[in-house]
């Protein structure tokens, strides 16, 4: 299965976090993919430090596309509302929607997936 990595994820490695030995793996195994909603919070920080490396290497790993479905944006964000989860930004739901499109797990050290979990039936990989 492949599994979709948050920038949480990807700005830990950077940092060279304690995650790094699973992201290693996801990457060794090619099962790890992208979208652009993801490169679009990780490419502007990287372009200040001027990381082009590291750009070039996110541009290599498999992309998603994103078909964002706002009447299901808007029903993930009423069940989480329903289970008394405030505070989903709709970034979070789109990241959740594109991984249930394309049936993957999502990794991310962001705890709203974790709240989300259950409600929108997400498969999430273990820390």
């Amino acid at each position: 299965m492949q599994v979709l990595v948050d920038s949480s994820v990807w700005i830990d490695y950077f940092r060279g976090g304690g995650n790094s030995d699973k992201l290693d793996f996801l990457i060794d195994e090619n099962i790890l993919v992208i979208n652009d909603l993801i490169l679009a919070e990780l490419i502007p920080f990287l372009k200040i430090q001027n990381q082009l490396k590291l750009i070039g290497l996110l541009n290599f790993v498999e992309l998603l596309d994103l078909n964002i479905d706002w009447e299901q944006i808007i029903e993930f964000q009423h069940k989480c509302l329903r289970k008394g989860i405030n505070g989903i930004g709709i970034p979070d739901l789109i990241i959740a929607q594109n991984a249930l499109q394309n049936r993957c797990e999502i990794y991310s050290l962001d705890q709203h997936f974790k709240l989300m979990k259950k409600p929108l039936e997400l498969a999430l990989t273990e820390e």
